[in-house]
């Protein structure tokens, strides 16, 4: 199984690469999700590990239990051959309808079919009042005419 744009990257090819993983997450589709992720993919998110794209499966399905209303944008900070690392913020509430703003890193290594074979996030949660949310797009991927981290400020 192939998932291009494949390795080496180029700046255009880890903004495609990036923008690919945005729209998948921006799905919420947990195994569609895991299909980008080789058989035996790793992850550190947060202070959890996971390990499988089972696992990976059931990680996703647990988040967006709780995160509700769950809209991501990424940006490339950096790329050389089979690595990318990536910037990020998405918008969320709880079920009690707390907003809040997460931003994070993602350095990602993939596999030379383009599969990504290891995740190291770190997140960090920002309570955000209704009224300072950003993302209002309908839930899915974010249109094209949408601003990204930069523009935003973010």
């Amino acid at each position: 199984m192939s998932c291009p744009p494949l390795p080496p990257f180029t700046a255009e090819t880890a903004a495609q690469k990036a923008r690919l993983a945005e729209d998948a997450w921006n799905s919420r589709d947990p195994e569609r999700i895991s299909l980008a992720y080789t058989e035996d993919s790793t992850w550190r998110n947060r202070a959890e590990f996971v390990s499988g794209r089972s696992e990976i499966v059931g990680f996703l399905k647990r988040k967006w239990a709780h995160e509700l209303d769950y809209r991501l944008i990424k940006e490339v900070w950096t790329w050389n051959d089979n690595r990318i690392a990536v910037r990020f913020a998405y918008e969320w509430r709880d079920d009690s309808g707390h907003w809040f703003r997460s931003y994070g890193n993602e350095n990602w290594e993939f596999d030379e079919a383009g599969l990504m074979r290891r995740r190291v996030a770190s997140i960090n949660d920002l309570p955000i009042a209704e009224a300072d949310r950003k993302y209002h797009w309908p839930l899915g991927r974010r249109p094209d005419d949408h601003p990204g981290l930069t523009e935003l400020g973010l």
